[in-house]
């Protein structure tokens, strides 16, 4: 074998060696990339809702001036609470049909490091307002009138940015 054709053969060696590297790791980023990447940005302010870890939803602020609101007194200091109650929010973006009364929205802060959980027959009941208020921030803060884990000041979840729906067990 000539010294030329020993050359000609490193070459190709090398470059099927490269383009070996750069399809793996082309693979490799691929792989590493978020399944939601195509999906288009949030509007500023929108609380995303995830389901098993896919973006399912989010809710607008300004979706909410479409909805009625409404209010209650809290027990704790007498202020009256104005909001839109999540069982009017929730239908105006999800399929709420496949909801049972055990299925479970877990609805958290992250700036906040606090989170509460209602059901869907906690939302459903109307007497247990359970709402999205306006902070004086212009955040949406999760309150309620009657959950026990949900109807004081400091139970409340201020500075909501993001909801998982929890599917009961069937």
């Amino acid at each position: 074998m000539s010294l030329q054709s020993k050359s000609l053969r490193g070459i190709i060696v090398l470059a099927a060696l490269l383009a070996l590297v750069i399809v793996g790791n082309s693979l490799r980023e691929t792989e590493n990339t978020p399944e939601n990447l195509d999906t288009p940005p949030l509007p500023e302010g929108a609380i995303p809702i995830y389901q098993d870890d896919v973006l399912v939803g989010a809710i607008d602020v300004n979706l909410l001036e479409a909805l009625p609101e409404t209010s209650f007194v809290d027990d704790e200091e007498g202020q009256t609470q104005h909001g839109w109650l999540l069982d009017d929010i929730l239908p105006s973006i999800l399929d709420t049909n496949d909801f049972t009364p055990e299925t479970t929205f877990l609805i958290s802060s992250s700036t906040r490091d606090k989170s509460a959980e209602v059901t869907w027959a906690q939302i459903n009941e109307t007497e247990n307002f359970v709402m999205f208020d306006l902070s004086g921030r212009g955040t949406l803060k999760l309150v309620s009138k009657s959950i026990d884990d949900l109807d004081e000041r400091d139970e409340w979840v201020q500075d909501v940015d993001r909801i998982n729906i929890v599917r009961a067990a069937e």
